[in-house]
């Protein structure tokens, strides 16, 4: 399964036009439901004979391929002119799945509210019909979008309708996402072992359909999971089985982020040197990517598990080199955290007088 194949207003109004030119997709655990291009064929007929028809299907076609690009703002204003079309020709069905395709676009962009109002119309024009696969979109991006927005027990209520429909379907892929981000909500909630219990049902599903791409994120959330619950040798393990994947598949962005929590999970757990190992990893990826962000923070953990293992000399050496690297990107707050730690590790060492230099450091840019 390609990468991004995981992933809702009154009857026949146009929707209100959103200010679309900041859209941007925003970066999350939660899987998605969308339309896979498999099954784009099942939804869109080939040929319509009414020209208006035609031309709203072929937008939508082109809104979802947009959509699965990341080209979220051309992905709207092509789902939007089909969703007119589609008022015009009074088809409610299709009316139907273009507002759920444009809750999933505003959801993309962390746009939450939009979501729920798609979603809420795209219900509206369903009506309990037997189009149980768009119903099943809509109710999982109403559960996502009101989980961000803290709205724990609507989320709960929807996702829990999502993942009863997903079972009747016998839609797998789907019910992955229903049970991973049932889980995403419980742990929002604080109710770790409820998480990790949908979660694993998650896991077990998503192996069955060996779908590396799903099973690295649902690892991820188990890992976080753990994490949360203190449990740092199952978080340690979940993560380290996440990298492998992430790494198989090149994600090398979310191998950063997973390398980051092994390192910080075995500096919980005092084992100073592979969080070393993880976190100097995590600088080498920083560095091929060339993610400044990521690379300042790998270095400063690095000093700090270093100085955990009384080795002062090689943390300064990390320091300085966050110093440097924060000073470059113009980063006020890291430049100050890197002058505190050297002066402390200076300090450690005897060595006031290069202490009392980065003291001087901080004056000079205060």
């Amino acid at each position: 399964m390609p990468k991004g194949a995981w992933n809702d207003r009154s009857k026949n109004t146009v929707p209100l036009q959103l200010p679309i030119t900041y859209l941007k997709p925003v970066k999350r655990n939660t899987i998605t439901h969308e339309f896979d291009s498999g099954s784009q064929a099942e939804i869109l007929p080939p040929q319509e004979s009414d020209d208006n028809s035609s031309e709203a299907s072929n937008l939508l076609r082109q809104g979802i391929q947009q959509q699965q690009a990341g080209e979220l703002i051309v992905a709207m204003k092509s789902l939007q002119q089909s969703l007119g079309l589609f008022q015009e020709v009074g088809d409610l069905q299709k009316q139907a799945q273009v507002l759920s395709f444009l809750a999933l676009v505003t959801y993309s962009a962390g746009d939450y509210k939009g979501a729920i109002s798609y979603s809420q119309q795209c219900l509206s024009l369903l009506n309990n019909t037997s189009d149980l696969a768009v119903q099943m979109q809509a109710l999982s991006h109403l559960g996502n979008a009101y989980r961000h927005l803290n709205e724990h027990k609507k989320a709960i209520e929807f996702l829990e309708k999502c993942l009863k429909i997903t079972k009747q379907l016998q839609d797998k892929r789907s019910q992955v996402a229903a049970l991973n981000n049932l889980g995403l909500v419980y742990k929002a909630l604080g109710n770790f072992t409820q998480a990790i219990e949908y979660q694993q049902q998650s896991l077990e599903i998503v192996r069955e359909l060996k779908d590396n791409w799903g099973e690295e994120q649902v690892l991820k959330n188990l890992g976080n999971a753990w994490y949360a619950l203190d449990n740092y040798p199952k978080a340690i393990a979940y993560y380290e089985q996440c990298v492998v994947l992430a790494r198989s598949l090149k994600n090398v962005r979310s191998a950063s982020q997973v390398l980051k929590n092994l390192g910080n999970a075995c500096y919980a757990l005092g084992d100073y040197a592979k969080a070393i190992k993880y976190y100097e990893d995590r600088l080498q990826l920083s560095k091929e990517i060339q993610d400044k962000r990521s690379e300042e923070q790998s270095l400063g953990s690095l000093g700090v598990a270093c100085e955990a293992l009384g080795d002062y000399n090689k943390a300064i050496t990390y320091y300085e080199e966050r110093l440097v690297l924060a000073r470059n990107i113009k980063d006020r707050r890291s430049e100050e955290q890197a002058l505190a730690s050297l002066r402390v590790a200076c300090y450690a060492l005897g060595d006031y007088a290069k202490a009392m230099q980065y003291q001087q450091g901080t004056s000079s840019n205060s």
